[in-house]
């Protein structure tokens, strides 16, 4: 079985010039933690989760205050309403990650799923010709790979 065979092919995903309210509003209106962020090709240029955007709330957060010989972490007194407005307002490249893990529309689901495990990755987005093609979780692979050993395929 190939990548092109379980993976989920109408995307959400957000564009490189894309604000953070945008990812924000697609992950409430379609409960997902993750999107693929691509450019006006559909070629992949991101991925941003809500750990991202957690780790940028705790950067605007904490402040670190370097001495001679070590370092302090001082809480950031702007309140956390302030902070979530500057984040919304941000470009999605400012948050997401560069280095996106892909694989190939025609990579078979065993490799598939070591990816999605040995990186420790929830999401796979699935390319072809350098264009996005598709996505698959893991939850995909679990339900495609022992669905029909269960009953349930």
């Amino acid at each position: 079985m190939l990548a092109q065979d379980i993976m989920i092919r109408s995307v959400y995903k957000v564009k490189e010039y894309d604000k953070v309210r945008a990812v924000i509003e697609k992950f409430i209106d379609h409960r997902i933690s993750g999107l693929p962020v691509v450019n006006d090709r559909n070629e992949i240029v991101g991925y941003i989760s809500d750990g991202d955007i957690m780790r940028n709330i705790g950067k605007k957060s904490d402040r670190v205050i370097d001495f001679m010989y070590f370092s302090m972490i001082v809480s950031d007194p702007c309140g956390m309403e302030e902070k979530v407005a500057d984040i919304l307002e941000q470009n999605v490249m400012k948050v997401c990650r560069k280095k996106v893990t892909t694989a190939p529309w025609d990579m078979d689901v065993d490799r598939i799923a070591a990816i999605l495990g040995n990186r420790k990755i929830k999401k796979l987005p699935i390319e072809r010709n350098g264009v996005l093609v598709g996505i698959i979780s893991r939850g995909d692979v679990i339900r495609h790979a022992f669905g029909t050993m269960i009953g349930h395929g």
